[in-house]
């Protein structure tokens, strides 16, 4: 770990220019408590550093979070081993997913299932409770519960260390989500335009730390905010956990229809020996140096001591199912995967089809150039970030790929 200021920690040996002016930007917030924290995928993004940990007193910033609300991981642990794949095709596997789950942006089911039916009722009350109707964001939003998306959005068979066969996705709250976040950006940047160039800084912050700021200039409009008490922050925080709790069974939604598929495929139902499910897009209510402030994960898991995560690596590479060590100085964090090296334009450039190939050798893949910008020498070399993250989590288990399922 660095100490880049008073205010900015670092755990990234692999880092940018861009990236930290952007990281040291944010973290001069006044409203930041005790400090941001960097993992060691940070890179670029909207707003805020992805890969960063913003904890804030008395208000929230909402692109700090991010328009992929709730975006996380689950696995699942089975009882089959790699010998019961073993010199066999795999591609009716793949295909028999890619059926079962739509993928890629904008595709979403036909219709809502029956496994689906009890999650969707559970979201329209607790849409109820929190006094919004999630309808008026996305119309069909109870159509894409079990749906992947597209972008590092992903579904892989994975083998561990001892060739025990793994169910792993990654995927959030898809398009309502997205809505929902753009929206509540977009309140928070009006406000700060009624106020001025500057704005007032949060009341409830101001009574939470030493001193009074008076006005702040925000130096990107991204890091507009929303403060603590106001309805626009009310409002938010609700519609917030209602994505968050869409992406968490989203994720429980396609997982059970990749445990049906791989249960047909091997001819014996599957026995869930353990299940994780993480966020690493979300923000919670937590203490930390004596103040209870809003932790805003963006591209960052939560690692309390003893606590299971999930952290891919990027195609063809590691995954890792890991354990928090509960390092106060990272806010209880770790990171969330690989994080870019290249964008995807970039990469789209700089490598070609047959490296894609060459990277995939020995994976069941789709085999199509819409996945170059996911090669993975676009990203950290997921060795690289582990090590980084060495005083962060415990490695559990190393998971190796033999089927990865993608969206364009």
């Amino acid at each position: 770990m660095e100490r880049l200021s008073a205010r900015l920690l670092s755990w990234a040996s692999l880092i940018d220019e861009k990236t930290l002016d952007q990281a040291h930007t944010t973290a001069r917030m006044p409203f930041i408590h005790p400090h941001l924290a960097l993992m060691p995928d940070a890179h670029l993004g909207k707003g805020a550093t992805v890969g960063s940990v913003i904890p804030t007193l008395g208000a929230i910033i909402p692109a700090a979070v991010g328009v992929d609300i709730g975006c996380g991981m689950i696995a699942v642990r089975t009882q089959f081993t790699a010998s019961e794949f073993a010199q066999r095709d795999l591609a009716p596997l793949r295909e028999a997913i890619e059926r079962a789950i739509p993928l890629s942006a904008g595709r979403y089911n036909r219709k809502v299932v029956a496994t689906a039916e009890p999650r969707i009722a559970e979201l329209d009350g607790l849409a109820e409770k929190n006094g919004f109707d999630p309808a008026s964001y996305a119309g069909n939003w109870m159509l894409q519960l079990g749906t992947l998306g597209s972008g590092n959005h992903f579904i892989e068979v994975s083998l561990d260390e001892l060739d025990r066969v793994w169910l792993f996705l990654h995927s959030g709250s898809r398009g309502v989500g997205n809505r929902i976040a753009t929206h509540h950006i977009a309140v928070a940047q009006r406000l700060a335009k009624q106020r001025g160039h500057a704005s007032e800084a949060p009341r409830s912050a101001e009574r939470c730390v030493e001193g009074t700021w008076g006005r702040i200039d925000l130096p990107d409009p991204d890091l507009a905010y929303l403060v603590e008490g106001t309805p626009e922050f009310t409002r938010y925080i609700r519609e917030l956990r209602w994505a968050q709790h869409f992406a968490l069974l989203n994720r429980e939604e396609m997982m059970d229809r990749v445990i049906r598929q791989v249960s047909e495929f091997a001819g014996t139902a599957v026995d869930e020996q353990e299940r994780i499910n993480c966020h690493h897009n979300f923000t919670e209510s937590e203490k930390h140096f004596g103040k209870q402030v809003w932790v805003s994960r963006k591209g960052a898991i939560q690692a309390d001591a003893g606590r299971p995560g999930l952290i891919p690596g990027s195609m063809g590479t590691a995954s890792y199912v890991v354990e928090g060590l509960g390092n106060p100085l990272s806010l209880n964090s770790s990171p969330h995967g690989a994080g870019r090296e290249y964008s995807r334009s970039a990469a789209r450039r700089t490598f070609t089809h047959d490296q894609l190939r060459t990277a995939m050798a020995g994976i069941e893949f789709r085999d199509t150039d819409a996945f170059i910008d996911e090669i993975p020498q676009a990203y950290k070399p997921i060795d690289t970030v582990m090590a980084d993250a060495s005083d962060l989590v415990t490695i559990r288990h190393t998971l190796r790929q033999i089927v990865n399922v993608k969206g364009d």
